[in-house]
């Protein structure tokens, strides 16, 4: 059993986990939040109290101020705290120095992004092989539990595959991971999370796995349409993402794709900011000899994503659409999940992308907590039970669901229920 958790980063995704973290703090214990920036953290604290969030109202509940970049900093305020479950919101390029922090003091680390070198973009992968599954070996020698990529997309989805292969399918042929987000923040233009992480994804080469291999697109190359829950017909667009290079490695799937929806407004002021070199992660030289990095001063200039929560309307619809064969005879399913952005933002004051990826990292430190998923190695979603996952998270707002054609709709849940989803049963009532 673990407890006292220590949440790095103020963001949108560590908003919605610092709530639902409150909400269970009678089992997790002490809740830290740290940040670069501490008012962003006192403001998620002054947002719990305002919302009567805590579970217990005498539980602790502070803010600290860390450089997540320097590890023996994350070191000493994992001492300070007394925290045995680290969750790594910051962005994508901190993973490394916080994991190292966690594997030196033996407490749990999870994540809900891989690794990025803020140097390179879109390495050769699978991209876990380059920087966490190096301390894979080390996680094990010293029974630290690290779960890697638990938010949505990566996270949800993972388990969502791992839930198919295992249960609705003899053999699969492709999984193909479909993000829709059908809201409008009414803003000219902005990204629903880091604008510099945002933009990294889609600056580089799209690699997507096809015929048990790596395959190579440029981003808008490759596009679909697809009548989807709640949102209706929607087109995406084949993306790389983090969730392919360990699923690729984990699952015997030939063909496993990543489909993320965009607007032509979107598709059109990437297009000039990328052809004018402005998403470039490479610094420039000014006149006055000050060097400046492009993609760093769009970030700047952009709206910050967690300040689009309380105009945002809509709904979101992530799955799995899953092919293959059962019983010699062939089957498609969608597992899937629908957010809704105002329900969000009046449940945590955060709008439904960060509300997806923080309500899974929330569940895991549960699970951690219980006991369910402290494995003591290194491992990714798909190598963990799934079934307390998936109905802790349906009694947390993320509801799952599997639409299979012909039949109706249906929630997905399974009778024995964990310990875990019992007791947000119980606090629910």
């Amino acid at each position: 059993m673990k407890k006292n958790v220590l949440i790095i980063g103020a963001g949108g995704v560590g908003q919605v986990v610092a709530h639902k973290c409150a909400r269970h703090n009678q089992l997790l214990g002490d809740i830290h939040i740290a940040s670069r920036n501490i008012k962003k953290c006192l403001a998620i604290i002054d947002g719990i109290h305002e919302k009567g969030a805590l579970q217990n109202p005498k539980g602790v509940l502070k803010a600290h101020q860390v450089d997540a970049m320097d590890s023996a900093a994350v070191r000493a305020l994992i001492e300070q705290t007394g925290a045995q479950i680290v969750l790594n919101l910051g962005h994508a390029f901190v993973n490394m120095s916080v994991l190292q922090a966690c594997i030196e003091t033996g407490v749990a680390y999870l994540d809900t992004a891989i690794h990025e070198d803020p140097a390179k973009v879109c390495e050769t992968p699978p991209w876990y092989a380059n920087h966490e599954w190096k301390r894979k070996a080390l996680c094990a020698e010293k029974g630290v539990t690290a779960i890697l990529g638990c938010g949505f997309d990566p996270g949800v989805v993972n388990a969502y595959a791992a839930l198919a292969v295992r249960e609705y399918f003899d053999e699969v042929d492709s999984i193909d991971i479909i993000d829709i987000n059908a809201g409008s923040h009414g803003r000219y233009f902005a990204t629903n999370f880091n604008p510099e992480i945002n933009f990294r994804e889609f600056t580089g080469q799209v690699w997507s796995w096809q015929g048990g291999r790596w395959q190579s697109n440029k981003m808008f190359e490759v596009q679909r349409s697809d009548d989807l829950p709640v949102v209706g017909v929607q087109t995406s667009y084949l993306t790389g993402h983090d969730e392919l290079h360990s699923l690729s490695q984990n699952l015997n799937v030939p063909n496993i794709r990543f489909w993320m929806g965009f607007g032509e407004h979107y598709i059109n002021v990437f297009t000039v900011l990328r052809n004018l070199g402005l998403l470039s992660e490479k610094p420039v030289r000014l006149d006055n000899g000050q060097e400046v990095v492009p993609l760093q001063l769009i970030k700047a200039v952009l709206p910050d994503p967690a300040s689009l929560a309380p105009g945002y309307v809509g709904k979101t619809c992530i799955g799995n659409l899953v092919k293959g064969r059962q019983g010699g005879q062939a089957r498609e399913v969608f597992i899937y999940n629908v957010a809704d952005h105002v329900e969000a933002f009046a449940e945590v004051g955060s709008q439904g992308i960060s509300y997806t990826a923080g309500v899974p990292a929330a569940a895991a430190a549960i699970l951690i907590a219980q006991g369910d998923w402290d494995v003591q190695r290194m491992v990714n979603v798909e190598e963990l039970p799934y079934q307390p996952f998936i109905n802790l998270m349906s009694g947390m707002g993320l509801p799952t669901h599997i639409r299979e054609a012909g039949q109706a709709d249906k929630l997905v849940q399974f009778e024995k229920a964990p310990a875990a989803a019992e007791l947000v049963a119980t606090c629910a009532s």
